[in-house]
């Protein structure tokens, strides 16, 4: 019978193993499919206007998943697209003669409130060429009725509104559900404002978390109001009116208050294009959209045989031990990048995108030694995108310069431990015991399986006071500032971009491009081409990875003991080691 089920469960196996295989090679035809109707060269025409429809996710990068938010009906894929990207297409269309405007067809946006700044300073840019920017909705979210304000006119369907109310955030506890479950979350931190532990112990925010949350989101909020106001020559009173009594309940209310310019219907925007374009008919207009354009020739600038380099280098996501991938910030990927372009003699500065809540404390130390040592010998500068708070500040801290938008979270210099204790999960909701035997007196040192001894606590306490005490000293070297003073503007607090440059935890506001400028400047360079890290696999080559791993793991499942209390401990198992990470994601509508 035994040698009947081990016979079973190994064809069964094998069965799906072949399953997977046949699915493999059905998706690597299906990308050939689309690689090779992909092939047809893109034409931009005369008096085109680009049109910027942000109607997906925005990443750090563009995705090479050609099945990215794929539509099976249409067989047509909506990939993400990367800021980078974007940005570097409105800047080649400002000196595109092919192309005489933007037009900003935008309701709401998949992105953070920095990615959008940035996207907003890019818009502005381009009107300096003196080609028009026009913006048309049937309705605004906040964050698109912010960037739609860096056009030169807004234009709003009869029908439509705009989302005008100021900011928020908000943060699911689990205290309640913890409890339900006998689970207790066992905490050991350094920070009064470190909140990340927050949603396992209490079931509201804490005051010194209401009051960090307060300053850094109505910083971002003022931001945002200064510069509507200056762009449509609205007081910042009168928008805070408006914002506060929800004074944007009808289209016409818009047009009297002056948010827009004009209550249109999508015929007569075509119109208003027409006459720009000075285009015969309506059809004669040639919109080109941002995906094609960014598969033009038109929008790429060929740097090939400059022998000088910037390697703009990605760390995005959460920061943990190993490899990493596109979104997370694995120690032994991100460093070896960086030692790579330490090495690499045409390399002549690094700049380091991060956008990231932190993570494992130790993995950021591994990262930031190399960041060190590559400073040794040649500029490195930070472009922080919308996160770069705990240990995404850790891997910051001793960059040459350091850049954030106004609205980027950064700072929360402190670090955690947090171990659960599932002892009366195990014994009253499943009747489970454990028994063991230990050769030593704390063998079972850190177990989650009972509460932790006051010796167990103290020791950990140790520890993570030596790495608050490392984290402040590698920001005071880096920053050139004293280790009281770190300590008076840590202790885990989170702050905006305004006032992290106002604390000088960094040193100026911009977006990547400005890093990249600031870069080629340090280093001396006029002439230089990029080179962004790590390297983007191509689709096949990932896929195969990802299917050699699954694998391995059937084949543990199969012969390998299973993983113990998973699904109730998942995310706490995720989280090895003492943490430096932001308290929460903030979602700016």
């Amino acid at each position: 019978m035994k040698q009947f089920f081990k016979f079973m469960f190994a064809s069964m196996a094998g069965f799906v193993l072949s399953g997977i295989l046949l699915f493999v090679i059905f998706l690597i035809m299906i990308v050939s499919m689309l690689s090779s109707s992909s092939e047809k060269k893109i034409i931009v025409k005369e008096n085109s206007i680009l049109e910027i429809k942000l109607n997906r996710e925005i990443s750090e990068r563009s995705s090479k998943n050609p099945f990215d938010n794929l539509d099976v009906t249409s067989m047509k894929s909506k990939k993400s697209l990367g800021l980078y990207d974007i940005v570097t297409a409105i800047k080649s269309a400002a000196n595109d003669k092919k192309i005489k405007g933007i037009y900003l067809n935008i309701s709401g946006i998949q992105a953070g409130i920095s990615d959008i700044e940035e996207i907003r300073n890019a818009i502005i840019e381009f009107k300096k060429s003196g080609k028009f920017v026009i913006s048309y909705s049937e309705g605004y979210t906040q964050g698109a009725y912010y960037l739609a304000t860096a056009a030169d006119q807004i234009y709003l369907n009869n029908e439509g509104a705009i989302n005008l109310k100021g900011l928020g955030a908000s943060v699911m506890f689990f205290k309640g559900t913890l409890s339900k479950l006998d689970v207790e979350a066992q905490i050991i931190r350094h920070g009064k404002f470190k909140s990340a532990i927050e949603p396992y112990t209490l079931d509201k925010m804490s005051a010194e978390n209401r009051e960090q949350t307060m300053t850094y989101v109505g910083s971002i909020w003022n931001d945002m109001v200064s510069k509507i106001s200056k762009s449509r020559k609205i007081s910042e009173n009168r928008i805070n009116e408006v914002a506060d009594s929800l004074l944007l309940q009808f289209p016409q209310d818009a047009l009297d208050m002056n948010f827009v310019d004009d209550l249109i219907y999508k015929d007569q925007l075509l119109d208003v294009f027409k006459e720009k374009v000075e285009a015969k008919s309506v059809d004669d207009i040639n919109f080109i959209s941002l995906e094609k354009y960014l598969s033009s020739d038109n929008s790429k600038t060929a740097k090939t045989k400059i022998k000088d380099k910037i390697a703009v280098i990605y760390a995005v996501g959460e920061i943990t031990g190993g490899e990493g991938s596109d979104k997370s910030i694995g120690s032994e990927g991100t460093s070896k990048e960086i030692r790579k372009a330490r090495l690499d003699e045409n390399i002549k500065a690094i700049v380091l995108r991060v956008n990231s809540p932190g993570g494992s404390a130790l993995a950021s130390e591994v990262i930031l030694r190399e960041l060190m040592l590559a400073k040794e010998v040649k500029p490195v500068v930070v472009s922080m995108g919308s996160l770069a708070a705990s240990g995404g500040y850790y891997i910051s801290c001793h960059a040459n310069y350091i850049y954030a938008q106004p609205n980027t979270l950064t700072g929360s210099i402190g670090v955690f431990g947090m171990i659960p204790n599932i002892e009366k999960l195990l014994n009253n909701k499943l009747g489970v015991t454990v028994d063991q035997v230990k050769t030593n007196q704390n063998s079972d040192y850190m177990s989650i399986n009972r509460p932790m001894t006051e010796y167990e606590y103290s020791t950990i306490l140790k520890s993570i006071e030596r790495i608050y005490d490392t984290f402040i000293t590698h920001v005071a070297n880096g920053r050139g500032l004293t280790k009281e003073y770190v300590d008076s503007i840590g202790q885990g607090r989170v702050w905006s971009g305004i006032d992290a440059k106002n604390l000088k935890l960094v040193d100026e506001l911009g977006g990547i491009d400005d890093a990249i400028a600031k870069a080629a400047n340090l280093a001396e360079i006029e002439d230089y081409r990029l080179t962004f890290r790590p390297v983007q696999k191509d689709f096949v080559e990932q896929i195969l990875e990802d299917m050699s791993q699954t694998q391995i793991e059937i084949l543990k499942s199969e012969f390998g003991q299973l993983y113990e209390f998973y699904e109730v401990s998942q995310h706490l198992y995720k989280q090895k080691g003492i943490q430096a990470r932001l308290p929460f994601v903030i979602t700016i509508e």
